[in-house]
């Protein structure tokens, strides 16, 4: 055990935050910590690091063990380049480094006993400094920073001249490259592209100290961890697996308690309903007897009602004006800014009623695109087409839309006026704003819960294609549930950008990838598109060399967006002919089955013509089977 947190508990204020929370952390195990947006997370790391003090408990870390720990607003060295503050971590291998060196050159001038000393300390030197991977220190800085999205060029960048989200990637590089014992990580994935969170899945599964990661990325806990730590309530409780499992076996937990709280509460209405009519008897006998039984009542446990969010809605969400079929259709689209060329005529069209996502690296021009379409942004060249009724809505993130001094309930009434109460209380509740909870104040709600109240709002809205720019940012894990069974019960179309894979994962119909500057197609969601990344990425967008950076001529990009779109139709047309085979022949199999038994039966077997009938139809069977058979070989291959 290389971490033990035993009865911790936190208050702010007398508001209790943690209260005897327990868990402890074993040699190289990653595990996470889950709970909603103020549970307690973040506090829980500030005290095992130290930087806040518990008011109860004992927070044990192994002797001579490191702890290193990545914070949402981490401290960098400003003046620094990237690649000087990756050295400050290698500052003991490099003075190590140098000793060696003025060794060497000592050596050279000394002999006898000095001499003896000296190879002495250069053998234990160089030991050590091979121990420590001293002689690949260069190439780790290199592959954790390019791992992490930085490029060669940035290396040099001064610390001060980046944003918050690249300071956070330093920051997470420097941690990494550190080598400690135990890593605390508070939401890595937040600031990293798609490449860079799978690079560090990678890393941390292969790490080998401990990692406690808090996170509300659902897929990269599925990746990386072993145990989940969740905080409910102010308490914690210890679930083994990954998120999944964590969150099969939580729902497991949650009927179970269900079922004896209601259990309990039949039992508790039978013994009321018997000492009520003991006591109607009114004789000494009965009144004795019901006075024993409400002892025993009085002496139960009471079992409280597990809180349970129903994060499904049961809303049908339709926009209240039909688009046509055609929503949107971009053709030759360009963009740069300065020498930087973003991407270069992309060709693409959404229908109504997908759920588009749009998918790629960092820089690549993906927010851009959403600016462009929603009139923010021009365009260098091209041009974007909007097909007949539609009308779009954008997600705010910042929640401009939000007027702070009114209540849920009135923001959504003084918006739709012809809305019953009822009708307002049913769209509410669908967004998990249920009871008093629709007579709050917006200020007083988190960043999730308006994110929420403006999905609503817009869901509401006259907007029948929704333009979503990274919905699920500041999220809790709730609140990414409720939204994706929003869009998954939307009737209009959507199109977002996002790099939550498992919110990709559960609402997007197709994906658009942003790469090399040209745009690739794939008919699934993210599976899907992990599937077929590698070989679609060759043919319709492979990198080109330093000298062809020019734009390829509109039309060549326009036969590519064709080939593709035709091509994938083809996998996709033989996909579904071999499923239709499969399941004729299966049928066909079945009857014969059954016709040949009907020919055992004795009343059949006397009746020639029956017999004969039932043969043809198996014989007719038969050449259907081989005819389809050969289909299938052909399909299949």
């Amino acid at each position: 055990m290389i971490l033990s947190c035993n009865n911790i508990s936190k208050s702010f204020d007398s508001k209790v935050i943690l209260n005897g929370c327990s868990f402890h952390i074993e040699d190289h195990e990653k595990a996470a910590i889950v709970g909603i947006n103020g549970a307690g997370k973040s506090t829980f790391f500030k005290i095992i690091t130290g930087e806040l003090e518990a008011d109860e408990g004992l927070v044990t870390i192994s002797k001579d063990k490191t702890l290193a720990y990545l914070s949402q607003h981490p401290d960098v060295t400003l003046h620094n380049t990237i690649y000087e503050e990756m050295l400050t971590v290698k500052k003991d291998i490099i003075d190590m480094e140098n000793r060696i060196r003025e060794l060497e050159i000592e050596i050279k001038e000394l002999s006898g006993n000095e001499l003896e000393e000296k190879l002495e300390t250069y053998s234990r030197l160089t030991h050590n400094f091979e121990l420590n991977n001293g002689y690949a220190y260069k190439s780790e800085i290199t592959g954790v920073l390019k791992g992490l999205g930085f490029s060669e060029e940035d290396f040099d960048r001064k610390i001060e001249t980046l944003s918050g989200g690249q300071k956070t990637r330093v920051f997470l590089s420097r941690i990494l490259l550190s080598n400690p014992d135990i890593i605390l990580l508070d939401e890595p994935t937040n600031h990293l592209d798609l490449n860079s969170i799978a690079w560090l899945e990678t890393f941390l599964a292969n790490y080998k100290g401990a990692v406690i990661v808090i996170s509300h990325d659902r897929y990269f806990l599925d990746k990386i961890v072993t145990k989940v730590i969740e905080i409910e309530d102010c308490k914690c409780t210890t679930y083994s697996g990954n998120y999944s499992d964590y969150a099969t076996k939580k729902e497991m937990l949650r009927d179970a308690m269900l079922k004896q709280y209601y259990n309990q509460q039949r039992e508790i209405k039978h013994q009321e309903q018997v000492i009520e009519k003991l006591k109607s008897f009114n004789r000494e006998k009965s009144i004795k007897r019901a006075e024993s039984r409400e002892k025993q009542l009085e002496k139960m446990e009471v079992v409280q009602k597990p809180k349970f969010i129903d994060d499904k809605m049961h809303l049908k969400l339709t926009p209240r004006k039909i688009s046509g079929n055609d929503v949107l259709s971009v053709s030759g689209l360009s963009k740069s800014f300065g020498n930087n060329p973003l991407f270069a005529d992309l060709h693409f069209e959404v229908k109504r009623g997908e759920k588009v996502g749009i998918i790629g690296n960092n820089g690549t021009g993906k927010t851009t695109i959403l600016k462009i379409i929603n009139g923010l942004v021009t365009s260098d060249t091209g041009e974007l087409k909007l097909g007949s009724n539609v009308e779009i809505g954008y997600y705010d993130q910042e929640h401009n839309v939000l007027h702070m001094d009114k209540t849920l309930f009135d923001e959504i009434s003084d918006t739709y006026p012809e809305m019953t109460n009822t009708e307002i209380r049913n769209v509410l509740a669908a967004f998990l704003f249920t009871g008093d909870d629709v007579f709050k104040y917006i200020r007083e709600l988190s960043g999730g819960e308006r994110g929420r109240v403006s999905l609503a709002k817009l869901m509401l809205s006259n907007a029948n294609f929704l333009i979503l720019d990274e919905p699920t940012n500041h999220l809790d894990i709730t609140s990414k549930e409720i939204l994706e069974n929003a869009i998954n019960n939307y009737d209009g179309t959507i199109l977002y950008v996002s790099h939550d894979r498992y919110f990709i994962n559960k609402t997007a119909t197709r994906l658009l990838e942003l790469v090399n500057q040209k745009m690739v197609n794939y008919l699934g969601n993210f599976d899907y598109y992990l599937e077929k990344r590698d070989e679609l990425t060759n043919i319709y967008a492979a990198p080109t060399s330093s000298t062809n950076t020019e734009t390829k001529k509109s039309s060549d990009s326009k036969l590519d967006w064709k080939s593709m779109k035709e091509e994938q139709a083809k996998i996709r047309k033989r996909e579904n002919d071999l499923k239709k085979t499969e399941e004729r022949i299966t049928e066909l199999e079945e009857k014969s089955a059954s016709l040949t038994e009907e020919m055992n039966n004795p009343e059949i077997a006397s009746n020639v013509g029956e017999l004969m009938k039932i043969s043809k139809e198996i014989e007719e069977i038969n050449e259907e089977l081989e005819v389809l058979y050969s289909k299938w070989e052909e399909l299949s291959e």
